[in-house]
């Protein structure tokens, strides 16, 4: 069983988040979704070892600096919840590389809203955009469904 702990980045240059459309991997959560780029702990991994690891294997990609934006709890019917530590980079060096979960884009900040997104994304990128403080957001899907939102305890 993989770990329920994760990172997810977004690497911005250029007024453009770099994002993963997700399109290759069979039978995952993600087909068809846009996302940042990221995963699963490995065992001994802190978050920012994790972190480095994920962005150089799916984007070739090597992380300068980077900045812990907050915690994600997702909950989803009946499995484990997932704890995502949300990180926001822009000093990047290297040249991107073809990944093996889908496509990689440049994309226009403002461009960001038209993409197929989960429900629950939408609020964090918000949260990014906006340049809120640390924060902690549940985010809690029934049957694919956004049903609730937390954000540092209090419901949205």
């Amino acid at each position: 069983m993989k770990s329920q702990l994760t990172t997810l980045c977004y690497i911005e240059k250029d007024g453009c988040y770099l994002m993963l459309h997700r399109t290759t991997k069979k039978n995952d959560i993600n087909h068809d979704k846009w996302i940042g780029v990221g995963g699963h702990f490995e065992k001994g991994e802190s978050p920012e070892d994790c972190l480095r690891r994920e962005v150089m294997e799916e984007t070739g990609l090597t992380l300068g600096s980077f900045r812990f934006r907050g915690i994600v709890t997702f909950v989803s019917d009946d499995d484990p919840a997932e704890y995502m530590c949300l990180y926001t980079a822009e000093n990047v060096s290297g040249e991107t590389i073809d990944c093996d979960e889908g496509t990689l884009e440049w994309v226009p900040l403002e461009k960001i809203d038209t993409l197929e997104l989960w429900e629950g994304d939408r609020v964090f990128l918000r949260l990014l955009r906006e340049n809120e403080p640390f924060f902690s957001l549940k985010l809690v899907y029934k049957n694919g469904t956004l049903v609730e939102k937390v954000l540092n305890g209090s419901r949205l």
